[in-house]
């Protein structure tokens, strides 16, 4: 039932044709600027955006700022200069960039904010619904430990969808807070989604409390990774729950060992498919609102109206690791390295 609820949102999201202008002559010249491609999923990512983009006759040129602001700031000038028709920018730090963005937008190349806002009303947002995704965490997390001292290992304080994950995350959760049950013992952001920065959160909030932790709320995969490096030393991995987001490798292998609690799948391909059809499509001359599938939205810090599309996340636990495999998003035995026979019913 989840892969047909993918499906047909994958369906409505990629009925998306280059228009006639693009079809008749050569494709458009789409540059990507990469926040960094120190997360595995990136590379997923930016593996569909270049098919699509090679599929509609196109270019793709690109730039990886290394997780720099200033870097990405010059790399999307350098985007423009090598000609690009329209952007995709997943953003480091969408007001240190947006001088770069706003010349890109005066000049007449279209530009898509890829999975993280960048809130400028002329361009187009498109992500996963992060709220949700914060909300599956949340659940997930809860159902194992309804009760206790929670930590929350949020995303980077630069990014917005750092505090759309928590906001998420607390709609689920305040209830319990409210009443008691569960206490927040400690909440940080991680500079730069870094594993190794969210790593140092988790171990400061353990000397803070005593090790007396009973869940942790992490924004990614990578953060999780972190986080479970740092309860691993205490000997606490596997007896915390702890979220993620991503369905890294990695982070599957460690849901289906038990020292991750949940990881939520955001099909990457879907994602890319869409950025890279989106851009051909008004980088051809089309409105952001002629997009299909598109919606005014005006959630962000700013409150702007931007123009968006939403793709559904799924939560993936160790009972239905399965999804993840039965889509080719990742292998059984990657899933499954190292897990006990008997133990998690996809890896039997």
């Amino acid at each position: 039932m989840v892969l047909k609820n993918l499906a047909l949102i994958s369906f409505a999201a990629l009925t998306l044709s280059a228009t006639t202008a693009l079809a008749q002559g050569k494709g458009p010249t789409v540059g990507v600027s990469w926040s960094n491609f120190q997360e595995e999923r990136w590379k997923t990512d930016e593996a569909a955006i270049k098919a699509a983009i090679e599929k509609a006759g196109g270019t793709y040129v690109s730039a990886d700022a290394q997780s720099s602001p200033a870097k990405q700031l010059t790399d999307i000038e350098s985007l423009i200069a090598r000609g690009a028709d329209a952007l995709i920018v997943l953003a480091q730090d969408s007001d240190a960039i947006r001088p770069a963005v706003e010349k890109a937008i005066a000049e007449g190349i279209p530009v898509v904010g890829y999975d993280r806002l960048i809130e400028i009303p002329q361009a187009f947002y498109l992500t996963f619904d992060n709220v949700e995704v914060g909300r599956l965490q949340a659940r997930e997390v809860m159902k194992v430990k309804p009760e206790g001292n929670y930590v929350f290992i949020k995303g980077s304080g630069s990014d917005p969808n750092a505090d759309f994950l928590f906001q998420g995350s607390m709609e689920v959760l305040k209830p319990a807070i409210d009443a008691g049950k569960i206490k927040n013992v400690g909440e940080a952001y991680t500079d730069g989604w870094l594993p190794a920065n969210a790593q140092r959160n988790m171990e400061q909030f353990l000397t803070k409390n005593n090790n007396k932790v009973d869940a942790v709320v992490a924004a990614n995969d990578g953060t999780a990774g972190g986080a479970i490096a740092a309860l691993a030393a205490q000997g606490m991995a596997g007896s915390v729950p702890v979220s993620g987001q991503d369905a890294d490798k990695a982070a599957l292998n460690r849901v289906a060992r038990g020292t991750q609690t949940v990881t939520v799948f955001k099909d990457a391909r879907d994602l890319g498919r869409n950025a890279a059809e989106i851009a051909v499509q008004l980088a051809g001359g089309k409105k952001l609102n002629e997009i299909q599938g598109a919606t005014t939205w005006n959630q962000g810090p700013k409150k702007q109206n931007m123009t968006a599309l939403f793709l559904r996340p799924v939560a993936i636990t160790k009972d239905n690791l399965n999804v993840v495999i039965d889509a080719g998003w990742a292998s059984k035995d990657v899933v499954c390295q190292g897990v006990e026979k008997g133990t998690v019913k996809a890896c039997d």
